[in-house]
Parts: structure tokens; C-alpha cells; sequence
């Protein structure tokens, strides 16, 4: 079963790049790419660009609207994902507690839908 491992994080309580504290983050995002290569879990997963690149879009009345920056104003912004191949919840839950950003910010876990 796949589940969609969501990144969230205070942009503004990240480690600066070069610290050691960023070291050590980058480190455990290496083990983790390691850990899920290795089980035989890692589908797919990818750090996104900052929140001030996105542009959001919907569609009203036929026509397509778009505004800078993400739809919600948040502290915690998507900084990444993970999509992974686990035996269930459970399973998703227990590697989700590995990425390194779960012990500052969020990560959501969801089961991804399966159209037959």
C-alpha cells in the first residue's frame, strides 16, 4: 500500500545551511534515503522549492485565476514529500517518525487513493 509522506516546517526555524545543525539534518535525510531504498519503501520523494516559488491556481466560471505563493497562510509550509510502499498505516507511521523533520515540524501521512 502507498502512503504520501507530506513535509511541513517553519521555514524561518531551519537550520542555516553550512551549520552544523544543518550538517546533521542533511545527514539524517541520507540515512533516511538509505533506510527506504534498502526495505525496499522508497517510491518516489523530492525537496520542493521555498513557498515564495509556488503560485497557486483554480479555475472559476471557465476562467483560470492564479495568485502567488501558497493558498493558506501558515507558519508551516510543504517543504517536501515522500511517497512510500509500506505493509500499512502502521508501517507509514513508524517510518514517518524517521524523516528528521518530524522532530521539529510535521510530517502528514496519507494512504494514496488506487482507481481500479
Amino acid at each position: 500500500m502507498q502512503f504520501m509522506c507530506l513535509i511541513y516546517s517553519d521555514p524561518t526555524k531551519a537550520p542555516t545551511p553550512g551549520s552544523p545543525e544543518h550538517g546533521a539534518m542533511m545527514q539524517g535525510y541520507g540515512e533516511f534515503g538509505q533506510f527506504v531504498q534498502e526495505t525496499g519503501r522508497f517510491v518516489a520523494g523530492d525537496a520542493l522549492q521555498g513557498a515564495e516559488t509556488a503560485t497557486t491556481v483554480s479555475v472559476r466560471d471557465g476562467k483560470t485565476e492564479t495568485m502567488d505563493g501558497p493558498f493558506m497562510e501558515t507558519k508551516e509550509v510543504l517543504g517536501g514529500y515522500y511517497l512510500l510502499e509500506c505493509a500499512d498505516l502502521d508501517d507509514a507511521i513508524k517510518c514517518a517518525a524517521k524523516i528528521p523533520t518530524a522532530s521539529t515540524g510535521r510530517i502528514e501521512v496519507r494512504p494514496v487513493m488506487i482507481f481500479d
